[in-house]
């Protein structure tokens, strides 16, 4: 068994590999700091192969497809991605078009590509990296939240899809809270609610994967607000989540 990881360098990616490899799997780890994933390989246990590339170009990742399409992979983990945090009118606009291209082009992409070939198969996995924030307005990070939802409800989509198709393929869609990665220093924020720990995520994430969990949210506290925010009007949601990112500054 062989698995693919985006954003393999750091936070719930390079755990999800080190999970993935105590369990047998070969892995296929990509991101663009090549320090950070060759020091990932030396701890790991099984067969690693790492592509230092950046895949904010569409470019890139059909040369990362066919890089690795002969290599029988069953597991794809879109992870790779960032926020930004500021009122929309005064945050930079090349960063967050670089955002839409690795939270939504290149998912969308790789998901598109490796689809083919599991469906052609009829097995595989396909875990793509969300958000909690998938499920509201962003107000203060308005940008993350839209690129969010957009893999939210494309993976859901895809889903639904298979599942008519009475196909074996997976898709599911992770959906965390706050957790402790370097997501934080690079969109600017302070989470004001206790994070969980990425390994902890990654552990559930893989385990709710591999029963075939569409959309998988870790820690009781983000399940019962996920819960709940969908009965309020979307004025009061954009409310309540800019207060919640206004204590992040």
């Amino acid at each position: 068994m062989k698995a693919l990881i985006t954003g393999a360098s750091s936070g719930i990616g390079r755990d999800m590999a080190r999970i993935l490899s105590s369990n047998g799997y070969d892995l296929i780890l990509v991101a663009r700091r090549k320090d950070k994933l060759e020091a990932l390989k030396k701890e790991l246990q099984a067969e690693v192969s790492i592509i230092c590339m950046d895949i904010s170009s569409t470019f890139n990742c059909m040369k990362l497809y066919n890089k690795v399409k002969k290599e029988n992979i069953d597991i794809l983990i879109n992870n790779a991605g960032f926020g930004l945090f500021g009122e929309f009118n005064s945050t930079n606009l090349d960063k967050e078009l670089d955002m839409i291209d690795v939270n939504i082009k290149s998912l969308h992409t790789l998901t598109k590509l490796f689809l083919n070939d599991f469906v052609k198969k009829d097995s595989g996995y396909i875990l793509n990296v969300a958000s909690s924030a998938a499920f509201l307005p962003g107000p203060l990070m308005a940008t993350y939240y839209a690129t969010k939802a957009y893999v939210l409800r494309l993976t859901s989509s895809i889903n639904e899809e298979l599942r008519r198709n009475k196909s074996n393929v997976y898709i599911g869609v992770l959906c965390p809270g706050p957790v402790n990665t370097e997501f934080n220093s690079v969109a600017g924020v302070k989470f004001s609610i206790k994070s969980l720990e990425s390994y902890d995520v990654a552990e559930y994430a893989i385990k709710k994967m591999l029963k075939k969990k569409r959309i998988i949210i870790p820690g009781i506290s983000i399940k019962l607000g996920t819960f709940f925010t969908r009965f309020l009007p979307i004025s009061l949601q954009a409310r309540i989540s800019y207060n919640i990112q206004k204590k992040k500054s």
